[in-house]
């Protein structure tokens, strides 16, 4: 058929990884340094990638192909190796890692730092494919990125145990958002979500995101939310 779908301009394309990294559906990928198209039918030719590539080597051209296949775009991401960045098919700075605590957390008034207890990168939402490893079954905490500077103890208190993702509900793409969180549903099938907000109205995109994805792709999945003051305390807690 003919249709809308992304062309890629390789003498501009630098291979810095951001068109792949905002593809929900895993249509492109770095390949020896520059972004591919994987495949037509993974393509929704919606051009989510356009506003991401920093040289405008990414357009929207009509020609013959075959048609998007929602179904398997998922299932192919879910299916694909994740560890490529050796092989020079993903940024570098985005490569998955799950990462492991290395010393126990210092002692109620003693000198010794604390201990991260971040176990996965990337943690920006738009960076984290939805069959990354580290999401599958997890309990995962989506967090609006001013939480951890509102909360002092925002390790020991919410991180332990969880996979982090964090975005802006004000400054980034809601709907992007949504569609990301509807794939991490669908593919990861994670065992519980909590949601950290902060207290200030555009916040509530975050949590109207979370549980648009929800409905969508995981109904009957409850989710936890905490509302956050900006002076570090915790407003109300509820459960949708």
């Amino acid at each position: 058929m003919r249709r809308k779908i992304v062309s890629i301009d390789e003498s501009k394309c630098n291979g810095c990884g951001q068109c792949a990294s905002a593809c929900v559906e895993g249509a492109l990928e770095i390949v020896n340094g520059k972004a591919r198209l994987v495949s037509d039918v993974y393509c929704d030719g919606l051009g989510a990638c356009l506003g991401e590539c920093p040289m405008g080597a990414i357009t929207i051209e009509e020609r013959d192909a075959l048609q998007f296949d929602e179904d398997a775009a998922l299932h192919a991401k879910a299916a694909a190796p994740l560890h490529a960045a050796a092989a020079g098919r993903v940024c570098p700075g985005s490569a998955l890692r799950t990462l492991e605590r290395r010393r126990a957390p210092a002692a109620a008034g003693s000198s010794e730092p604390r201990s991260s207890r971040l176990s996965n990168w990337p943690v920006q939402l738009n960076l984290v494919p939805p069959a990354a490893p580290f999401l599958k079954g997890a309990d995962l905490l989506i967090s609006a990125d001013c939480v951890a500077y509102a909360l002092a103890d925002f390790h020991e208190r919410c991180l332990d145990g969880r996979v982090l993702l964090v975005g802006c509900p004000k400054l980034d793409d809601l709907p992007r958002y949504a569609e990301k969180l509807r794939a991490v549903f669908a593919v990861a099938r994670p065992r519980s979500v909590r949601v950290l907000r902060m207290e200030v109205p555009c916040c509530g995109g975050l949590v109207r995101a979370v549980i648009d994805a929800r409905d969508a792709a995981a109904p009957g999945l409850e989710i936890s939310v905490e509302t956050v003051s900006i002076d570090g305390g915790v407003l109300r807690s509820e459960t949708v």
